[in-house]
This record gives structure tokens, sequence and C-alpha cells, in this order.
């Protein structure tokens, strides 16, 4: 639950309480090879609750929430294939964060975006880090009081390095908001994490990662396949026509498609 502070913001009649979620369209890349994606949506209830549920691919355009209209907050979808043993949580998800991404005026729409899907999971990461730390911070740090416009205006300038500019994913956002709360925000931190690299014999050919803006890896016959892996990702995965790579640490496993 988050925090009572959150609910305290003074009432608006502007917004209605329920809507639609209007997903983005999913890469090709992934559509290519794994298919359409089920989804598992995550966002607060009126009442602070965190609330979540999952929708096949064929209600994609037929997601509706029922949203606080009171304070700013973060509708999270995660793409997942049940079918190829990728759970939630793995593939990076896509986001909007509440009142910003309302469709357009007094609409009923919220529209989410790959871009937005970092900004919720970083709302997420401040809660935690909000929620370990009380009562020695003070409310006025809890997420939905986060100037997430001036955040969101940092993505459009030369202040972040260009990688975080062209992907998001390579930040540890747990690490920026356990920082955040317990210090202050500080745009520096937002920086790219050092990646290992790491051989692994997989077939050569396009591999495609989890993040939505990852640049393809691309492996000529007799090339070393060579990977960046993240630690702070938990299981890094990466697929490719011929099969899918995981990593989580130093354990790594490739399976062919037809043994997934």
């Amino acid at each position: 639950m988050l925090a009572p502070a959150l609910l305290l913001a003074c009432c608006t009649e502007r917004f209605p309480s329920r809507y639609i979620l209007d997903l983005p369209e999913t890469p090709a890349a992934w559509v290519s090879i794994l298919g359409e994606p089920h989804w598992h949506v995550e966002w607060f209830s009126p009442f602070g609750q965190k609330k979540a549920a999952d929708f096949p691919p064929a209600s994609k355009k037929r997601i509706r929430a029922e949203i606080p209209v009171t304070w700013a907050n973060p509708v999270t979808a995660w793409p997942w294939w049940p079918e190829h043993n990728l759970t939630a949580e793995i593939f990076k998800p896509c986001g909007a964060l509440f009142p910003y991404d309302v469709s357009g005026k007094n609409s009923d729409h919220l529209r989410l975006s790959w871009e937005a899907g970092s900004d919720t999971v970083f709302y997420q990461e401040l809660g935690i880090a909000f929620s370990k730390n009380t009562p020695n911070v003070s409310a006025v740090k809890t997420p939905d009081k986060f100037d997430w416009l001036r955040f969101r205006e940092l993505f459009q300038s030369d202040a972040l390095s260009e990688a975080v500019r062209k992907d998001p994913w390579v930040v540890n956002w747990r690490s920026v908001a356990e920082k955040t709360i317990t210090s202050n925000f500080d745009k520096r931190r937002i920086a790219a994490q050092a990646a290992a690299l790491k051989h692994f014999p997989v077939p050569a050919g396009t591999w495609y990662g989890a993040s939505p803006f990852a640049e393809p890896l691309f492996f000529e016959e007799g090339e070393p396949p060579v990977f960046p892996v993240f630690a702070s990702s938990g299981i890094n995965v990466w697929i490719s026509e011929e099969g899918i790579l995981r990593v989580n640490g130093n354990t790594w496993r490739f399976a062919p498609w037809e043994n997934p």
C-alpha cells in the first residue's frame, strides 16, 4: 500500500475514475519471434492499494482500470509470453502517469507508451524506498509529489547522456530511487550502469533484447557472440529466430525454440 499521505490531495471533478488503457504497438521483432504478448497490468486503486490483473492478447484494446484521480500515479503494463515461459517483469514494460498521459481533455483514455514504462517503474521504486525509510524521511518525498514534468524534460535535453536518452533501461532505477529518498534527487545519478561483456556460444544472426529501445545485436558466422549483461536486471534475456538466451549472473542457458 502507498503512504497515506498520497490520499490527502484535494479532489477534482476534471477526470473520470475508470480509464480505457491504450497500449502501444509491441515491437515488431518481439511479435515476429514470440507472437503477440499477454499483458500483466499494475495500478493503484482509489484507496491506494496496489492492484494487478492479467489479460490475453485478444483483450489488448479492452483493458480498463479504475484509478485515483486525486494524485499523480502510475499504470504499468508488462508484456509476457507464457507459452515461452517468459513471465512478467522479464521484458520491459510500457506505462502511463496520470494525469500527464490522459489522451485529451476530459478523456477516459490513458495513453501508455514504452517511453513512460521507466517512469512508472521509477515511481514504484520511489514508493518502495519511501516505505523502507519511513518515518526518517519527509512526506514531501512521496512519489506523487515528485516533479514528473521536469523529470521527463531531462530526456528531451542534453542533461542526460545519449545512452540514457536512447534507452532508459540502462539505468539502475532502484538505486536512483533509494538515493533520491534518502538524500535528494540528482540528475547526475541517472547514468548508464556498467555492463559486463560476456561471450556465449549461441547461433549467429540477429539478437533482440528485453528493452524495446535496445539496438539489435548481429553476429556473423564464426564471430564470437558477445552480450552486455546488467547485474541489476536479474535475468537478462535475448531472443533470435534460433532460440532464447537467458543469463542470470554467471549462469546462462540457450534453448532452441523447439525446446524452450
